[in-house]
């Protein structure tokens, strides 16, 4: 059990943790023609987070494979592979590498640096810790879930078409959630 300015959090263990793409998601929702939301995700990805004595020197990383991503459409996922949008034929990955930890009312944020594009913006993710405790299989697991919101624009994402009527028919906020289990590694 770990004790820090966010409180005590059940059985909290500080080690390296590699997120187990099987159990876990990585995510985005946008809206679309002003009226209801597309959701998709990235199905080829890496991450390590490291969680230290204290949670707030802990850190995170993540490398995702652009042409990866999946909406359940397969004409819109080649639109996302362009250049219009991630251009993953110059750009084939995304990265997030954190800066900090902070502790806030609603549990912790987590600060970083995510580059899509070849272009680097700042980003907070609210964290909340699902949770640390034994697999069937002798290790520890742990589970992480964050959401945060980017604007596409931001990263060079500008292509769109207008609505008769007023309106866009891809808005440009992005809402970002990740749900990651990860294992606990064994000392080197």
């Amino acid at each position: 059990m770990a004790s820090s300015s966010v409180g005590i959090i059940e059985g909290y263990r500080a080690g390296t943790w590699v997120v187990d793409p099987v159990h876990s998601e990585i995510g985005f929702s946008v809206r679309h023609m002003m009226v209801s939301n597309v959701r998709g995700r990235f199905t080829s990805f890496e991450a390590v987070i490291v969680t230290a004595e204290s949670v707030l020197d802990s850190t995170a990383t993540a490398t995702v494979t652009m042409t990866s991503v999946s909406t359940g459409n397969d004409k819109r996922d080649d639109d996302l592979r362009s250049a219009g949008f991630f251009d993953v034929d110059a750009h084939p990955e995304m990265t997030f590498n954190s800066t900090g930890v902070r502790a806030d009312d609603d549990g912790l944020l987590l600060d970083g640096e995510l580059t899509v594009r070849g272009i680097t913006r700042p980003i907070t993710l609210q964290v909340e810790i699902g949770g640390f405790g034994p697999d069937p299989f002798g290790r520890v697991r742990a589970g992480f879930s964050a959401t945060s919101e980017i604007q596409r624009s931001d990263f060079g994402m500008t292509g769109n078409m207008l609505i008769e009527g007023g309106g866009v028919v891809i808005g440009d906020k992005v809402k970002i959630h990740l749900e990651l289990e990860a294992v606990l590694q064994p000392d080197a």
